[in-house]
């Protein structure tokens, strides 16, 4: 299988918003449920919004894969800065998301590639950490391409 990396921008609004909310019914298919479509369409609004604004700053880089030519999955990274610390004198940040693959084509490495290309594109642009949070079945992707767990982290 063929699996090639396409960079979305701002132009390609219809297809990140299409992607966005494919993941968001995936990933969150008991929350849709149980949501109008009123609040679905001011979601898809407000990752609209999202998408705008960090697109035109460059603090969010956006792909879709294609396997063969078809539509296999996409990801995201977003770009930021945190305080400089030892391990990270530039402040640099990137946190890892949206990785996505529809079903037909999973375990086949379009997620692999979808991680690996983000990565790079992140590190290019001085990027040091890069943090994400991950379901079960995605953990072992993420340990082979070096991430490791993080001790001591706490959310609100």
């Amino acid at each position: 299988m063929n699996i090639e990396i396409k960079r979305l921008h701002i132009t390609d609004m219809d297809i990140l918003i299409t992607l966005r909310m494919e993941v968001l019914s995936n990933v969150f298919c008991e929350e849709r449920k149980a949501m109008t479509d009123g609040e679905w369409t001011a979601l898809r609004e407000a990752n609209r919004s999202y998408y705008q604004e960090a697109l035109e700053k460059d603090g969010h880089i956006a792909c879709l894969a294609l396997a063969d030519g078809k539509l296999a999955g996409c990801g995201g990274i977003c770009l930021y800065r945190e305080m400089p610390s030892p391990d990270n004198i530039s402040g640099l940040c990137g946190y890892l998301m949206n990785i996505y693959t529809r079903e037909q084509y999973r375990s086949k490495g379009v997620a692999n590639a979808v991680c690996r290309w983000l990565i790079n594109e992140a590190t290019v642009r001085g990027t040091k950490k890069i943090y994400l949070e991950t379901s079960e079945c995605g953990r072992a992707l993420y340990h082979s391409l070096g991430f490791h767990e993080m001790k001591d982290y706490l959310k609100l």
